[in-house]
């Protein structure tokens, strides 16, 4: 079996094997958000207990995250809208979580799970490729 260092493959991973949550708070039973799964793709470990708790803790959490945050902007540069803006500050958490929790303009259904792990997944590509590729001097 193959391995990847980036963190955007095994979020995809993570999703697929325990479903997207789209609701309240980052996860719930087994399912878990695009920015949980990315966190817990990075960080490792047990789901945290804020993740089905205390959205103010679980955004803390995330942002702390250099690596968890730039697989997110990742999955947010993949998206063909742009990140509304916190404080002044594009927030990339709220654009991936919305986008993969609400219906896009003039749909009734939020995109399916299979559509999010493929645009996790087309981000994650494009990332190994930029990292990959020799830059022009």
């Amino acid at each position: 079996m193959r391995t990847h260092t980036n963190p955007l493959y095994g979020a995809a991973r993570l999703i697929h094997l325990r479903g997207l949550h789209r609701g309240d708070q980052f996860a719930a039973v087994q399912r878990l958000d695009v920015c949980a799964a990315v966190y817990l793709a990075t960080e490792g470990g047990p789901v945290p207990a804020v993740f089905f708790t205390d959205e103010c803790a679980s955004l803390e959490l995330i942002e702390a995250s250099d690596r968890a945050m730039a697989a997110i902007r990742a999955i947010s540069a993949a998206l063909d809208t742009e990140p509304c803006e916190t404080n002044g500050q594009p927030d990339y958490i709220e654009h991936v979580s919305n986008w993969a929790a609400t219906p896009p303009i003039g749909a009734t259904q939020p995109p399916t799970t299979s559509e999010v792990i493929g645009c996790i997944l087309r981000a994650a590509d494009t990332h190994a490729e930029q990292t990959t590729t020799p830059h022009a001097a």
